[in-house]
């Protein structure tokens, strides 16, 4: 099992242990009557509920943010182990995760550092909860800004004949330091097939543009060059299909013709963070559902 944490929050926060489960499974009367019940046994609280009935898939899906009150002892093997019935009686997918325990990420880069910086201020300033084991490159440019935030820097370069080496190194890196999840914030290098494959719906990349449009290099002078009115990111889970994955979440904003490829530019980087970081705190907080090509995000 692995785990996430909710944003920093004041001091006045209610003590006691917190869970968050996710449920996926077909569609049935009593699915909600039985969580709870199950939950009330164990003496947590409901905190927040979100559940969705996906009509043309046949799916039921929930979010329950959990309580404990108090200090009293409440292993995650025993909410598991109390779960285990109703799971099995339903035929769930499903997760448990315990808020106490940070969500750890490795961050990678090339050489733009908007969203790099972006997601560093947010951990320094605690509005997203997260953890940030450590900082990769292909290139050394931000060493110096990984040390100034205490986070430790791997420089790996990678070329086409030693992309195998290089992944290799980067597992051992995500390995030694327990990180949980891979965000590539403009990393402008492709994954192998393989890295994507073993570390499925565990890689969030952000995409310059509303995918799947303007694809390659110089996106915003694409844009520029065909007049387009909204522009915009994406954020979303990485696949061996390029820039194909599970789209998490979108910003965009109207634009036109007095803008040049630098304000689209500017404009865009402003997306590509906002859209990057809220994907990642939903992903901490086990707000996405991944079910194949599509993402169920309750809010």
């Amino acid at each position: 099992m692995t785990a996430s944490v909710t944003d920093h929050v004041p001091s006045n926060r209610p003590t006691g242990r917190e869970f968050v489960l996710t449920v996926s499974c077909p569609d049935q009367v009593g699915i909600v009557h039985a969580v709870s019940g199950a939950m009330l046994a164990q003496d947590l609280t409901i905190v927040d509920s979100q559940q969705f009935g996906d009509d043309v898939a046949g799916e039921f899906h929930l979010r329950m943010h959990l309580r404990r009150a108090g200090e009293s002892a409440l292993s995650m093997a025993d909410l598991q182990a109390a779960f285990e019935p109703v799971a099995t009686e339903y035929s769930m997918h499903w997760d448990v995760r315990d808020l106490a325990v940070p969500h750890r990420v490795v961050i990678m880069v090339s050489k733009m550092g908007h969203c790099l910086n972006d997601l560093l201020f947010r951990v320094r300033t605690g509005q997203l909860g997260i953890e940030i084991a450590a900082i990769v490159s292909n290139h050394e440019d931000f060493r110096s800004l990984a040390q100034w935030h205490g986070v430790d820097f791997h420089h790996i370069p990678v070329t086409k004949d030693t992309k195998p080496e290089a992944e290799a190194k980067l597992r051992k890196v995500v390995e030694r330091s327990g990180a949980e999840t891979i965000i590539l914030a403009r990393y402008m290098q492709v994954l192998s097939e393989q890295m994507c494959s073993d570390y499925s719906g565990r890689i969030i990349n952000i995409h310059h543009s509303l995918l799947p449009s303007f694809k390659g290099a110089k996106p915003y002078t694409q844009a520029h060059d065909r007049g387009v009115k909204v522009i915009g990111a994406t954020a979303h889970y990485v696949t061996a299909d390029l820039d194909e994955g599970p789209i998490i979440e979108q910003d965009f904003r109207r634009v036109d013709h007095r803008m040049s490829p630098a304000d689209l530019s500017r404009v865009g980087q402003e997306q590509e963070a906002a859209a990057l970081s809220r994907a990642v705190r939903w992903h901490a907080e086990q707000r996405i559902i991944l079910r194949g090509h599509r993402t169920i995000v309750f809010d």
